[in-house]
């Protein structure tokens, strides 16, 4: 059973590193993947140990996940190259139960089979000197400034961005948790991204020199945005969050069906459950016509049916198809629901009746929505014939009328190919 959840991961590009000799477990075992509340909701990075999670209990495993109230009130060095910010108890306590909920709904089936727990229990039983004395004698110094992640700070030149000894302590706290969950569930496995791979051996490390027992460790390759920066909850730079309030599911789709033909084929087959023999297919018929985004269509539509449902995956879909397929005559017949709808989807703004009865300029309109920041710039982007308003490019500053409204009531503004805002007059 374990050979055969190897392979399927395998195949699928889930596997960066692993410990030797977890190939040759048989029986089912007990898991555990960890989220540190560092943030109020998960981002598309997050998906990833929650797939690997569903690939396990569907092979019969059983698996825990482990919320970091502890561990996230330090902060990960891991893939940091500056000091996190602190966060109170309470925001953590909040950020804990909203993450649990994203968690047990992206599960579905298999939540009754999943464990939560939060380290914040047991860690706030020990005391400093229990815990390096009972603990922290096991690692010499040498040993956590070897680690890759503790390295890369230290060499930092910035004094101020080195690693705290809080930082310091972060993976001895990790490896605690896992000779916890060894001892108390039995937990065998501990899984996590590939910069975590020095925290999860030292876990490893922690058991074997703790109670002479054998424990495994497994890391999937991080998705990184197209900077090359992995996504991350504490991270100041955008994300593709899973919360709709932080990233709307049009955004979210827009960044899906956008992946370049050189990722596509790796994000299929780790987003997605689709068998082997399907995926191969998927590929086949995706290469035969790449400018059909045939495969960034189905991951999308996929994921955004998973994480916010059919309903809205359907809605973004038709959104789509409207704003970047359709022609003016298409929109003059739209109803009051579609028009509400993209209203709901893309960026948006109410301009109050009063402000629109005698008119008002375009570039006044791009100013106050937001679109520019200036009218000099508005002015720029009119001049090189790059906005589109109703679908019908505008190459002059224009009075808009009652007779530029759609739908009664709305104005889609459009700059270049993929940046849309819709206005309401009310």
């Amino acid at each position: 059973m374990q050979r055969n959840i190897i392979d399927e991961l395998s195949w699928r590009g889930l596997i960066k590193n692993k410990v030797t000799g977890i190939e040759n477990i048989e029986k089912p075992i007990t898991m555990y993947i960890g989220f540190d509340p560092t943030s109020d909701s998960l981002h598309l990075g997050s998906l990833v140990p929650i797939i690997i999670l569903i690939h396990f209990q569907k092979m019969g495993h059983k698996s825990l996940i482990l919320i970091g109230g502890a561990t996230g009130f330090i902060g990960d060095p891991s893939g940091k190259e500056n000091s996190r910010i602190f966060l109170s108890q309470e925001i953590l306590k909040k950020n804990t139960e909203s993450i649990k909920n994203q968690i047990l709904k992206l599960l579905k089936f298999f939540s009754e089979k999943t464990e939560f727990l939060n380290n914040f229990d047991w860690i706030q039983n020990i005391s400093f000197l229990e815990f390096i004395r009972d603990i922290g004698k096991y690692f010499t110094v040498n040993y956590m400034i070897s680690k890759e992640n503790v390295k890369k700070r230290i060499k930092n030149k910035d004094k101020k961005n080195g690693i705290s000894f809080t930082e310091f302590s972060y993976s001895l706290i990790q490896g605690y948790d896992f000779l916890y969950l060894k001892k108390m569930k039995n937990c065998l496995l501990q899984i996590g991204g590939s910069d975590q791979w020095g925290n999860i051996t030292t876990g490893i490390e922690l058991i074997r020199k703790k109670t002479g027992e054998k424990a495994y460790g497994l890391t999937f390759p991080l998705i990184t945005k197209p900077n090359g920066i992995k996504f991350g909850k504490s991270e100041k730079e955008e994300n593709i969050w899973l919360d709709k309030r932080k990233t709307s599911p049009y955004k979210f789709y827009q960044f899906l069906i956008n992946i370049s033909d050189s990722e596509i084929e790796k994000y299929i087959k780790i987003y997605t459950f689709y068998s082997k023999k399907k995926t191969i297919q998927l590929i086949i018929q995706h290469r035969k016509n790449p400018d059909r985004r045939f495969l960034q269509k189905k991951l999308a539509y996929e994921i955004i049916q998973w994480i916010h449902g059919n309903k809205i995956s359907e809605e973004i879909m038709k959104i789509t198809d409207i704003l970047f397929y359709k022609k003016y005559e298409y929109l003059r017949f739209l109803n009051e629901e579609t028009f509400f709808s993209i209203y709901n989807h893309i960026p948006h703004m109410i301009l109050p009746f009063e402000k629109f009865k005698k008119g008002i300029f375009l570039i006044d309109l791009l100013k106050i929505s937001g679109f520019f920041y200036s009218k000099s710039e508005a002015n720029r982007a009119i001049q090189a014939n790059s906005i589109f308003l109703n679908k019908i490019q505008v190459k002059e500053n224009i009075l808009l009328k009652k007779n530029n409204v759609i739908g009664n009531k709305y104005i889609l503004l459009q700059f270049g190919k993929k940046e849309f805002f819709i206005i309401k007059i009310e």
